[in-house]
Parts: C-alpha cells; sequence; structure tokens
C-alpha cells in the first residue's frame, strides 16, 4: 500500500487549484514530484505535462494519461451588489451546489464564498417544489458592493474551485475529497512509474506518463498530447461511476467501490481495441488482481480522441470506482487505488512491439 510520502503527495494533489483551463498549479505540482523519476520531461502547448520512462525499446510507445483538471466555475459578472455570477466548467449537477463553499482566484489571491440563492422564506409555495437552477444562482464573498468585490481583486473570467478538504476516513482504507475526477488517474501514473524506477522493473516499450488538461470542456489535452507522443497504445486511467449508491441500478453503473480497478467495455466516446480489452481481463486474471467490467453510457475519456490520433491507437480505459463524483466530495478506495497501480505496472511489463501488433492484426 502506499506510504506516508505517497498520501501526502496525493493530498497535495487534490487539494490543488485546477478547473478546466486553470490546471498550471496542479501540473507544477505534479512535475516537481515526478521529474526525479522521469528519464525525460514532455509538454505540450496547451498545458499538459507528461514523463517518460524508457525501457529496452523505443517502440512500443505506451501512452498512459490520467486528466488534472477538476470540475469548477467561472466568473461571469459582478453584480452591484457585490455578487459574483458564474457560468460552469465541466458538469455540474444543479442540487449538488447549494451552501457549498467555494474559492475564488483573484489577482491578490484566494477569496472565499458561498454557493446561495434566494432564501426560501421569501419563496412562494409553488416556488419552494421546484429545484432552483445554476443560473438563478450566485456567489455570495460577504461583500456589499461590486466596489467591495473589485477591491478584492476579482474580476469576470476569475476561476473557481469547490473548497473541500482532502482526508482519509474508515481506519485510512477511504480517501474522502475533492478532484479525484481525475486526479486519481494522475496519481496511478505517478505511484506506476516511481515504482518501477525504484525497483528496476524492466519494460520492453517507452512509457509517456502523462497529466492532460481541458478533459472536462471537451478531451482537449488529450487531442493535443496524442499529436506529439504518436502512440502505439494508450492506457486511459479515469474514475468510474459506482454504482453501489442507493438508486443505482446495475444496468447504470456495473462498479461497486472496494472490489477493484474497472475496465471499461464501452462509453459514450470510444469503444476499446476488443483484443486489448481481453488482454487486459487475461492479465489482470493470471497477477490475480481483481477487475470489474463496466460501461459508462453517458460520458466520454481522454480514450475518444487518442483511440482515433493519427492512423488509430488501441486504447483501453482503466478506472478506480469513486461515490459522488462532479460534486464537492468524492470517495474512493485505497484498496482499489492499488490495485488500479499494480495492474497499470504488469500491463507495461508485458506490453512488448508484438503484443501490440496483434491488438490490430487481422
Amino acid at each position: 500500500m502506499f506510504d506516508n510520502k505517497s498520501i501526502k503527495f496525493m493530498k497535495e494533489m487534490m487539494e490543488a487549484f485546477g478547473p478546466s483551463g486553470f490546471e498550471r498549479e496542479v501540473n507544477k505540482l505534479y512535475k516537481k514530484h515526478m521529474t526525479p523519476y522521469a528519464d525525460e520531461v514532455i509538454t505540450d502547448k496547451l498545458g499538459s505535462v507528461g514523463f517518460v520512462a524508457k525501457g529496452s525499446d523505443d517502440r512500443p510507445r505506451v501512452l498512459i494519461t490520467g486528466h488534472t483538471d477538476e470540475v469548477g466555475f467561472i466568473v461571469s459578472s459582478l453584480t452591484e451588489e457585490g455578487y459574483l455570477t458564474f457560468n460552469q466548467l465541466g458538469g455540474w449537477f444543479d442540487q449538488v451546489l447549494l451552501g457549498q463553499r467555494v474559492v475564488i482566484r483573484g489577482n491578490k489571491g484566494d477569496v472565499h464564498g458561498i454557493i446561495a440563492s434566494k432564501p426560501p422564506h421569501v419563496l412562494t409555495e409553488e416556488e419552494r417544489k421546484k429545484v432552483v437552477e445554476k443560473k438563478d444562482m450566485f456567489i455570495d464573498i460577504g461583500a456589499t458592493s461590486r466596489q467591495e468585490a473589485e477591491e478584492c481583486g476579482l474580476k469576470v473570467g476569475d476561476p473557481v474551485v469547490p473548497y473541500s478538504t482532502f482526508q482519509l476516513i474508515q481506519n485510512g482504507k477511504v480517501a474522502m475529497g475533492k478532484a479525484f475526477d481525475d486526479r486519481i488517474g494522475a496519481f496511478v501514473i505517478a505511484e506506476a512509474i516511481k515504482r518501477m524506477k525504484g525497483q528496476k522493473i524492466t519494460h520492453p516499450n517507452t512509457v509517456y506518463g502523462v497529466a492532460t488538461v481541458q478533459e472536462e470542456v471537451g478531451l482537449r489535452g488529450a487531442t493535443t498530447i496524442a499529436h506529439v507522443v504518436d502512440p502505439d497504445v494508450a492506457i486511459i486511467l479515469e474514475v468510474d461511476i459506482a454504482g453501489d449508491v442507493p438508486g443505482i441500478k446495475p444496468q447504470d453503473a456495473q462498479s461497486k467501490m472496494g472490489k477493484g480497478p474497472s475496465l471499461l467495455t464501452y462509453d459514450a466516446g470510444m469503444i476499446p481495441n476488443q483484443p486489448f480489452k481481453e488482454w487486459v481481463i487475461d492479465v489482470a486474471k493470471q497477477c490475480q488482481i481483481p477487475l470489474q467490467l463496466s460501461q459508462m453510457k453517458g460520458g466520454r475519456t481522454d480514450g475518444a480522441p487518442i483511440h482515433m490520433s493519427r492512423a488509430g491507437c488501441p486504447t483501453v480505459v482503466i478506472s478506480v470506482p469513486t461515490r459522488h463524483i462532479h460534486s464537492h466530495s468524492g470517495l474512493l478506495s485505497l484498496k482499489d487505488t492499488e490495485n488500479t497501480v499494480r495492474l497499470v505496472i504488469e500491463l507495461i511489463k508485458r506490453l512488448d512491439a508484438k503484443t501490440v501488433e496483434d491488438f490490430t492484426a487481422l
């Protein structure tokens, strides 16, 4: 399992400020942590940062991604009364927003506030029955005028993220916090490369572990980094929607927290390469690593643009089942995360040129 240094890094990653388009803080933190373990550091011009782990051969090139942007907001106006209106960066469910604390990054530093709306005491009985929509919400920073808000260093275009601290619960078995979607994927990449270097694990390929940007607003960093790397095969590390919560039917979300990583067999943006998918299942069985099969009919991952890059790239998505994604606080199992790291390492050890060629052989 993870040592104190790794848990400290996980905490720093999750608490870092980095909504879509504003990932610089978290990716600089990631770069600082990963550079000692990398043979080379690469970037694209959108903000993604990657780390090369050279094996015995240049090819195949194995691209492994985890996006570091989190769902957040962007200030759309300052009202005369000193409130902030906002647009969303990534997908938000209206009902998880009201009463939640947020952090706005202005040019004088961070400003704290809460998401609010017209109080229920002044609503009609009919209005109380309706769900308050995002368009009717605002951020209250405690100001009483536009001038006061501006004096705090705030303006249109400033980014906003949930205020949520990281902690371990259930005797250290479960992590709770924000931004697991998908910094846990980036964390798995970091841990896998670090262990491979530390244990001098050989691999017949070159690994490109990349923290991608702007996934939540259109899979943008994945598109540009695939052009930079020119991969032969790709593994996307993500979170999966844990279906073990009240009200979810098995056909809507198959994976359960604590039962191992999941392998997506279908999502709205990609049908995985079938020989690659079956190979992952076989490797997991051989190594006695629990693996769940899952689908996500309503979402896409970095795999969507990567599997269609250049002439095409065999791609799979491996995920850590996570409860309550796209909210202020999610929950995930450290055991699932550990098994994801183990699986990624075992896959890298076996991805030689012949194996990768067989994924697309007819």
